[in-house]
């Protein structure tokens, strides 16, 4: 592809991705799902006007995004979130992934597409989306609610899964011939992962001087190099460069610097997040879509019914009613980066080419689902134990909010 042809293409991404967001927003639907649906809308698979023929030629893009969604989740997260939270947080979040991740392992292997793929299953059905989590916290004005705190608990526990699950799960889809060499994958991936946790740990001021600097022009360039060659660096290692950036962003958090590099990389993060997300949708063809509906629907009826128990484990742990728990339940329901990023990997691995219509179309419904959910979960508290009319528990919520301040 030509110099001009790639910069049209850039832009013409873009531009659409703020379209149809754009319009997104009017009707309170997450940003997320719309980029893909851009993605498909404009790529080869779909009739009418082909902004780009092949999704390749933005796969440096869509990797630098992704490296950039995962570096900021780092900065946001701290180790002290879980300490703070206690034992309650860590039983809350630890039953959630048990839940959530063994019903999505249960359901790879029923669904009898192979082994790797079912571990890939596990993830896409077991890790909610922190992203739009956070935006529906927001939009709804539910920041200050007492269940808000198991929720950022569950996201926090979720984060620290992560880092393993994607260390342990690159050996496995990448074919390792047997046990030994599966073993000795995962042990090398674990010890970088344990040097960066290290350096997590004991590093954080001579890294804080490092990157000390007034310049934010400086700054910028600092943390993106760091952030991009441990990435790369991570791939040499057998962990996946995205996991990499995580823990650059976890350690440069910790930073003085911290809260001026969050700021700084937050528009960086969008615009490139972006151009990921309208990436994988450009690679999705709608047509084979239907060929894996069936188990698509099925998925997201086992996400319901897993996150709605999670919410009432949770609700017990903490005293909740039949409102917050909903609200536990119906927040998390959402699928998003993580599910893509597993997507990203299946594919590079050559697994089955049925996951990534699959995890595209299960991101998509989910996606748009979680956020109306959320919305009316009065509906759902109706159906829990000890359920209330929802005009009684409009009542009691506002109540709640102002004890939770």
């Amino acid at each position: 592809m030509g110099h001009a042809d790639t910069l049209l293409a850039m832009g013409g991404a873009f531009v659409a991705a703020a379209v149809l967001a754009r319009l997104g927003s009017r009707i309170g639907l997450p940003t997320i799902p719309l980029f893909i649906l851009a993605g498909i809308l404009l790529g080869p698979n779909t009739p009418g006007f082909v902004l780009l023929d092949d999704p390749h030629d933005l796969e440096m893009l869509s990797a630098l995004g992704l490296v950039l969604l995962l570096f900021y989740l780092g900065l946001e997260f701290h180790m002290d979130d879980l300490k703070t939270g206690g034992k309650k947080m860590a039983i809350a979040g630890c039953f959630y992934l048990l839940l959530n991740v063994g019903a999505g392992l249960a359901f790879g292997f029923m669904m009898g597409w192979g082994t790797s793929e079912a571990f890939v299953f596990a993830g896409v059905l077991g890790i909610s989306s922190s992203a739009i989590v956070t935006k529906i916290l927001v939009d709804l004005g539910r920041i200050g609610n007492p269940e808000t705190k198991p929720i950022l608990g569950i996201i926090v526990v979720e984060d620290i899964f992560l880092a393993m699950y994607l260390a342990a799960l690159q050996p496995i889809i990448s074919g390792a011939d047997d046990l030994a060499e599966t073993a000795g994958q995962i042990g090398k991936a674990f010890a970088f992962l344990l040097v960066l946790a290290l350096a997590a740990r004991f590093g954080t001021k001579v890294i804080g001087k490092l990157f000390a600097t007034k310049d934010n022009e400086l700054l910028v360039i600092s943390f993106l190099g760091a952030a991009v060659l441990v990435a790369g660096i991570s791939e040499k290692f057998g962990v996946a460069d995205a996991i990499g950036a995580f823990m650059v962003g976890l350690i440069l958090g910790s930073t003085a610097s911290g809260g001026r590099i969050r700021d700084l990389v937050h528009p960086l993060r969008d615009a490139f997040a972006a151009i990921f997300f309208f990436g994988f949708g450009l690679s999705i063809d709608p047509g084979d879509i239907g060929s894996v509906i069936v188990p698509v629907l099925i998925a997201v009826v086992i996400t319901l019914a897993m996150n709605l128990t999670a919410g009432i484990v949770a609700a017990r742990i903490y005293g909740f009613g039949p409102q917050p728990t909903a609200n536990v339940g119906t927040t998390l329901l959402a699928r998003g980066e993580f599910a893509l990023i597993l997507a990203t990997m299946a594919a590079t691995a050559g697994l089955d080419p049925r996951l990534s219509p699959f995890i595209a179309s299960y991101v998509l419904i989910l996606a748009v689902l979680a956020p109306l959910v959320a919305g009316r979960s009065h509906w759902v508290a109706k159906i829990l134990p000890g359920g209330r009319r929802p005009d009684q528990e409009a009542e009691r919520q506002p109540e709640e909010v102002s004890a939770s301040r």
